[in-house]
């Protein structure tokens, strides 16, 4: 994808050849910042903080930040102590753990010595299979879209969205906005509805971003607004990301996404989760019951973050000082809400079936 006219990846390495650079999507949609990351520790502490986010880049971000503690220590100790440290930073998306078992898996085997060279060539693969994995996602998503769209006679296609699933999400394109991305370049009308999705904003401020700068006609809304437009026939199709999906079907993702998937059931909108198969936890049959759902700083949602007039980033309380507040950052979708799951592979139905039939080898 592109900003300001030129490609761009969420991540990569610096002109070192070892030091890792992100975006620092804190500071969208308002600037664009990019941070340097030079240990484990930093690396960490961008994902903990959001630095970086989304499943996918999550685990590219985790699979680097090895690479970055190898340099300090190769020994078997230090390699397991730094999974450990990543692992910690975000418990829910998945991702994350399985780009610390293909690290695992890559590097153990190896003495030492050899370890840092291999780590680096790995998490390069991770990204690249992670280009490819969305690119393929947003393919087979085009053809559900082709497919609507030819009801509409060319009238725009409209779809609502949930937090950011787009590149910002991954290392590039994104899962639910890669076939957003690719219909609106083949020329099919499509406008996107963008859940502004409280508590972080991230559908206001990086969702919103991202189709402005790919020239995609969208309009914000409220996060309660989504059912009132189903109601009244202004969706169509509805298409999120996930953070982690059980071998049943059920898709855990940001906060809000059952609301929308109850909704969308009651009124005959078709729902849709787009993934690559490194979100699928085979180990997990019932999301509701065995996902851990992260809790996150009370104060994202008592204050708000924004830019004043000058131009001034600045953060304002929204509530009473004082005021108790609960932050879950996810909730779990079971699969009879689920119309399909797009995946690299293909669509299929969210069940257990669907997901073996995509999936055979796992």
């Amino acid at each position: 994808m592109k900003v300001n006219g030129q490609p761009c990846r969420t991540i990569r390495l610096h002109a070192d050849g070892w030091s890792v650079e992100i975006i620092d999507q804190r500071q969208l949609p308002h600037q664009f910042a990019v941070l340097r990351l030079e240990t484990v520790e930093e690396a960490a502490e961008a994902i903990r903080n959001m630095s970086v986010r989304g499943a996918p880049l999550i685990g590219a971000a985790a699979a680097y930040g090895l690479c970055l503690g190898l340099r300090q220590d190769p020994s078997d100790k230090a390699l397991r102590l730094n999974a450990e440290t990543l692992l910690k930073t975000r418990p829910t998306a998945v991702n994350l753990r399985w780009a610390m078992n293909e690290m695992s898996k890559t590097l153990l085997p190896l003495a030492p010595e050899q370890r840092t060279a291999a780590a680096y060539r790995r998490a390069a693969e991770i990204c690249e299979a992670d280009v490819e994995t969305n690119r393929q996602i947003g393919e087979h998503g085009l053809k559900l879209i082709e497919k609507m769209a030819l009801k509409k006679k060319s009238k725009p296609l409209h779809i609502l969205t949930h937090c950011n699933a787009g590149w910002l999400a991954c290392v590039d394109w994104g899962t639910a906005l890669s076939p957003v991305y690719l219909a609106h370049d083949a020329g099919i009308p499509i406008h996107v509805w963008v859940d502004e999705t409280r508590p972080r904003n991230q559908g206001a401020s990086l969702t919103a971003w991202e189709l402005k700068n790919h020239g995609v006609p969208h309009t914000l809304i409220a996060d309660n607004a989504g059912g009132h437009l189903m109601q009244h026939g202004m969706v169509d199709l509805c298409i999120v990301g996930a953070d982690r999906v059980t071998a049943q079907g059920d898709v855990c993702n940001k906060i809000g996404t059952y609301l929308k998937a109850l909704a969308a059931h009651d009124n005959g909108v078709p729902f849709y989760a787009a993934f690559p198969a490194s979100t699928i936890d085979w180990k997990i049959a019932d999301g509701i019951k065995e996902i851990p759902i992260e809790q996150r700083d009370p104060r994202e949602v008592t204050h708000l973050r924004g830019l004043t007039p000058d131009n001034t980033l600045i953060e304002v309380a929204v509530a009473p000082e004082g005021t108790a507040a609960a932050n879950y950052g996810f909730d779990v979708t079971p699969a009879r809400l689920i119309s399909g799951l797009i995946t690299e592979a293909s669509i299929a139905p969210a069940s257990a079936d669907g997901l073996r039939g995509l999936f055979p080898q796992s």
